[in-house]
C-alpha cells in the first residue's frame, strides 16, 4: 500500500516530509536584508498552499476518476490537520520552536487558496 501511494504522489510525500523537517528541526534565525512584515505567516502559507495544489494535480494525475469525497479528505482535511499536529508537536515537543495559532490560521489560509485554485483548474480542465 505504502509503495502505491508512493508512486501516485511521489511530489506531495516530498512535499510534506520537507515540511515536517522544516518545522520540527532548530533552523537558526536568517537576517533578509528587506524585512517583510509577516514574513514568517507568508511563508506558512505558501508552504500549504503548494502543498494542496500538489496534492490536487498529483491525485488528477494518478485516478482516472474524479471522487470530490476523496479528494476533500486527502486535499483539504488532511494538510490542516498535518499544520495543526505540527505547531502541536512544535509546542509540546521541541525546545527550539514554538507553535503558535496565527501559524496555524495561515497554514490553514495556504490549504484553501490551493483547494480554490485546485477546484478552479479541475473546473476548467474538465470542459
Amino acid at each position: 500500500m505504502l509503495l502505491l501511494h508512493l508512486r501516485r504522489y511521489p511530489v506531495t510525500l516530498l512535499i510534506a516530509v520537507c515540511i515536517v523537517l522544516l518545522s520540527l528541526l532548530p533552523i537558526s534565525d536568517i537576517k533578509m536584508p528587506v524585512q517583510v512584515p509577516l514574513a514568517d505567516k507568508w511563508t506558512h502559507m505558501v508552504m500549504y498552499g503548494v502543498l494542496t495544489l500538489v496534492i490536487w494535480f498529483d491525485y488528477r494525475r494518478s485516478h482516472q476518476q474524479f471522487n470530490a469525497w476523496k479528494l476533500f479528505l486527502f486535499a483539504f482535511l488532511a494538510p490542516i490537520a498535518m499544520g495543526g499536529i505540527l505547531e502541536l508537536m512544535q509546542a509540546y515537543l521541541t525546545t527550539c520552536r514554538s507553535g503558535e495559532w496565527l501559524d496555524f490560521v495561515a497554514n490553514t489560509i495556504g490549504v484553501c487558496i490551493g483547494t480554490t485554485i485546485g477546484l478552479l483548474s479541475a473546473t476548467l480542465l474538465k470542459r
